[in-house]
């Protein structure tokens, strides 16, 4: 495959932003198959950001040739508080995450699962940490925190402090070409890139990628984000601690349309809308079209091949919201079903989802 070939597979949405293009594609040039990751805490029933976007993404950067590692980031989840701080229960939750991906379509001979756990053993991991620490601010550490989904005032504990460097110090103990996170990561990654010459490491690319948004709408101020569009984004993002604004891989259709029924959709209206962003940021990548059902008094029903028609005609208001949103919660569906279906069918695959739903999810 040709170099602007693997560089479109990289930059292609659900990728919104890159530090640098032109870093990533001389690093295509030189690097068959440079190494990736992306990070999760283990907290939580898997939505669609995280069961359905993610995968979407990381099949773009195996078809473009890069070595990919998936860190479960169990340490991390216990600092931030995600199950109470359990580690034990922490790695049950991380065990269903494998089996989310499993049953979402990656192909797990493809890529390398790493715990955070395994990295910890190591004194040239610490080494890194402390390294880090040691050559930022404690201002510029608190400044980090909405990487934990938290605001520089929200700190509580002073474990929390060491977040921050511990997330850089993955990158740099797994030597890692690109950072290929969500774009509420991104205060790390550019950490990661402003300190790589100091501590004597290769400066990774970073590939953000668009915060899907929750069912809810926009939110205009959140904290995390001097840019006021970017803030907007975070601020807004599907939250699996909030239930009633997301839809879960495990939702069947009718909690499904519900959900999407309830949703903040405008008339006319792009920005801020989270239906027009699912069907452009998951169906037009997951499915060949959209199709619509609607009387014939109000057109008769219409497929739509690409985004941008569909687009185009909601902003004319040539397509209501209610037909949008009929059509966008029989896509979900769709598109969740195979991932739904393997948990109700497959006996561990059960119990671990049964313990993750038992658990109560804090933000």
């Amino acid at each position: 495959m040709d170099i602007e070939s693997r560089l479109e597979l990289v930059t292609r949405p659900p990728t919104e932003e890159v530090i640098t293009v032109d870093e990533l594609r001389s690093l295509l040039e030189t690097e068959a198959h440079p190494i990736a990751y992306d990070g999760f805490e283990p907290s939580g029933l898997a939505h669609l950001p995280f069961g359905v976007l993610r995968a979407i993404k990381l099949q773009d950067m195996l078809e473009a040739g890069c070595r990919f590692k998936l860190l479960l980031a169990d340490w991390h989840a216990m600092i931030n508080n995600k199950m109470g701080g359990d580690l034990e229960k922490i790695r049950r939750v991380g065990e269903y995450f494998i089996e989310v991906w499993k049953a979402a379509g990656v192909d797990l001979s493809k890529v390398e699962i790493i715990w955070a756990n395994d990295l910890v053993d190591s004194r040239d991991y610490w080494r890194y940490v402390i390294l880090v620490a040691k050559n930022i601010t404690l201002k510029r550490a608190l400044r980090a925190l909405p990487i934990m989904g938290r605001r520089e005032g929200e700190m509580q504990e002073a474990a929390q402090i060491l977040y921050p460097a511990m997330q850089v110090s993955d990158i740099y103990y797994m030597g890692v070409d690109i950072c290929q996170l969500g774009l509420d990561q991104r205060r790390a990654n550019i950490l990661a890139r402003e300190l790589a010459s100091k501590i004597g490491v290769k400066k990774p690319v970073a590939v953000h990628h668009h915060m899907l948004m929750g069912l809810q709408g926009p939110i205009e101020a959140g904290g995390y984000e001097e840019d006021v569009e970017m803030d907007m984004e975070i601020a807004s993002k599907m939250s699996k601690s909030i239930p009633e604004t997301s839809i879960f891989v495990h939702d069947d259709f009718e909690t499904i349309r519900t959900k999407i029924n309830n949703a903040y959709c405008p008339p006319k209206t792009v920005r801020g809308n989270p239906i027009l962003e699912y069907a452009k940021y998951i169906i037009f990548r997951k499915m060949k079209s959209l199709y619509i059902e609607r009387p014939s008094k109000y057109g008769g029903d219409i497929e739509y091949w690409s985004y941008e028609e569909l687009e185009r005609d909601y902003v004319l208001g040539k397509l209501h919201p209610v037909d949008l949103k009929n059509a966008v919660a029989r896509a979900i569906d769709e598109t969740i079903r195979p991932i739904r279906e393997h948990f109700e069918k497959d006996p561990s695959a059960k119990k671990l989802y049964e313990f993750v739903k038992s658990q109560e999810i804090t933000r």
